[in-house]
């Protein structure tokens, strides 16, 4: 009774080791034995993934993740505040301003926009935005002229009184048309004509006027007159393009009057340009329109980085 006592008990103790060694080391079995030791270390790591790990804790984040932590909610924190003074400023401009700055759903001011657009298309004046002039522009260009189409769109979109915008000789198998709708969020659904026939033959000669920097005539805006912008960039300007254009055409020309109400103004590059970007003519044009003032609208889309400065800003 003795014996078998103790050999059952010799028994049971190296049964353990026994089954341990043949689930890891039984002769054959070696892919088996290194699955399983994978097979631990895959659940030992998913579950320190979905423990939380204490803030700042050195024993398993790198100084270099903890920098760009740190980085991180310093960028979040920043823009929350900003988005928080930023909704403050609005407030506090309602209070003091309630018939300027009603409150007004998203909704009601898309439809209003829309119906100033289209009030325009019937009554409002007119803009031609000529871009059959960008067959030889690099990609880069084209980028830049679709930027500008953009804000020069948006600017339209605020205006009290907007103008209705053509943009003239524009296919929609364009590399142009590719780049407005990769660049500009619901391109297709601007408020805006689209045609593939030139300005020239879409409305009487005698009502255009193109707007170039090299015409010799100052500016004169009315209602009843289609003006016409060159959808050109600076990279691509060529002298006096636009207004041989116009000549080949027999349209009348025409250039703002910045020699008139603003003068050069010194600068360590000594540069002095007036050739703007259709959406900086543009806000020119849309400020004169509103204010029938000339040096106010000069400000609002000729920056001093062209070298020109108002007149009385130097007196």
């Amino acid at each position: 009774m003795d014996w078998k006592w103790e050999g059952s008990a010799q028994k049971t103790e190296s049964r353990a080791p026994q089954e341990h060694e043949i689930a890891l080391d039984s002769p054959g079995e070696d892919g088996v034995s290194e699955s399983f030791q994978l097979l631990q270390i895959d659940v030992g790591c998913e579950r320190w993934e979905q423990e939380a790990l204490p803030t700042g804790s050195a024993t398993w984040c790198s100084k270099n993740v903890q920098r760009k932590q740190r980085h991180w909610e310093k960028i979040v924190a920043a823009k929350k505040s900003k988005r928080k003074q930023e909704k403050e400023r609005r407030k506090a401009n309602r209070v003091e301003n309630p018939g300027i700055y009603p409150q007004h759903s998203k909704r009601f001011l898309r439809s209003l926009i829309k119906e100033r657009l289209l009030e325009a298309k019937h009554s409002g004046p007119r803009l031609c935005i000529d871009l059959s002039m960008t067959n030889h522009m690099s990609k880069k260009e084209l980028s830049r002229l679709a930027g500008q189409i953009r804000r020069l769109y948006g600017s339209n979109k605020k205006a009290d009184r907007p103008f209705w915008i053509c943009l003239t000789g524009f296919t929609t198998d364009s590399p142009l048309y590719e780049e407005c709708l990769r660049m500009n969020d619901g391109f297709s659904s601007y408020l805006l004509d689209i045609t593939e026939e030139d300005c020239f033959s879409l409305f009487p000669l005698e009502t255009l006027v193109y707007l170039t920097p090299d015409s010799e005539h100052e500016l004169n805006v009315d209602l009843d007159t289609v003006y016409i912008l060159g959808g050109l960039v600076d990279e691509s300007i060529q002298k006096k393009v636009t207004l041989q254009k116009a000549q080949e055409h027999s349209v009348k020309t025409a250039r703002l009057p910045i020699q008139e109400y603003m003068v050069k103004c010194q600068n360590g590059k000594n540069y002095h340009s007036v050739i703007l970007t259709i959406n900086q003519v543009f806000d020119i044009l849309s400020t004169y329109f509103e204010t029938q003032n000339w040096p106010e609208a000069l400000k609002k889309g000729v920056s001093s980085r062209k070298g020109y400065v108002l007149q009385n800003s130097v007196e």
